[in-house]
């Protein structure tokens, strides 16, 4: 007879929260009919449209319930790494490259974008939305492989993966099963997950990764504050109506009436 869930979830508490949290925001996706263009990683939306938040949506969320399956069956099989303190591993190192995960993945996936476009001139890879949580699962499966070889992924409760192979293995077989899946996105998980299981990426401590979470989810906030409908009260910064301050322009009122900006104010209220 297997353990309680409830047991499980108490050893696994990271993985649980991330399982909870992209289900929840798949649910509000089929709720409020959310498709691929409006939350997902996008080189066009990036660097022409400058939405800087998607490098997070787009990792958290999922369109397809398979899709949602596969991923969150790997990340709780990948959740062993919590338990694996004396491997040099544990919860707190979970947390922080997780962090390291989803911040450099997406990047990554944008590289290879813009070299794809750039250098082999396919102006296709301008316009792949890519979403899931995929990319930080094969970053885990990854760094897992380098430091804990002989160890098992376990997907869907039925089928189990030497995890030294698990990637590529992973890689080919959700090739089969979902074609649409992106390759790219994929490869850029499992180089991001090389360059930290080999310690070319290291370092991090509970500080910099609280450091890092409270800048993030800041600028994230920012970004949807700039780049869509989404408004937020306390980032709205007021013009300052200062005579003794040079007017470049002027800004209209809810009443109608208009209003001259400093230009301070105006330029730093810009998104570089």
């Amino acid at each position: 007879m297997g353990r309680p869930l409830v047991y499980d979830v108490w050893q696994k508490p990271a993985s649980s929260f991330l399982i909870a949290l992209c289900s929840a925001v798949w649910l509000y996706i089929q709720k409020k009919n959310v498709g691929y263009a409006d939350v997902g990683l996008s080189h066009e939306a990036i660097f022409s449209d400058g939405q800087h938040w998607r490098l997070l949506t787009s990792s958290f969320s999922h369109i397809s319930f398979l899709h949602l399956v596969f991923n969150m069956s790997a990340l709780w099989s990948l959740g062993v790494v919590e338990r694996l303190k004396e491997a040099g591993l544990g919860i707190d190192y979970y947390i922080q490259y997780t962090l390291i995960l989803l911040i450099l993945s997406p990047l990554a996936v944008l590289v290879m974008y813009h070299i794809l476009i750039h250098r082999f001139k396919l102006d296709y890879y301008k316009r792949v939305t890519a979403v899931g949580y995929s990319c930080i699962v094969f970053g885990w499966m990854t760094i897992l492989a380098a430091k804990q070889p002989s160890s098992k992924l376990e997907l869907f409760g039925v089928l189990s993966l030497p995890i030294s192979f698990a990637p590529f293995e992973s890689l080919v077989f959700t090739s089969i099963i979902a074609p649409q899946a992106s390759f790219v996105g994929h490869l850029a998980g499992i180089l991001v997950g090389y360059l930290i299981a080999w310690g070319v990426i290291q370092g991090m401590s509970n500080y910099w990764a609280t450091t890092i979470t409270f800048w993030l989810l800041l600028l994230f906030l920012y970004s949807m504050h700039q780049t869509t409908s989404y408004h937020l009260p306390f980032l709205h910064i007021e013009p300052v109506t200062d005579s003794s301050l040079p007017a470049v322009g002027s800004i209209s009122l809810s009443n109608g009436s208009t209003r001259h900006a400093s230009i301070f104010p105006l330029t730093g209220s810009q998104l570089v």
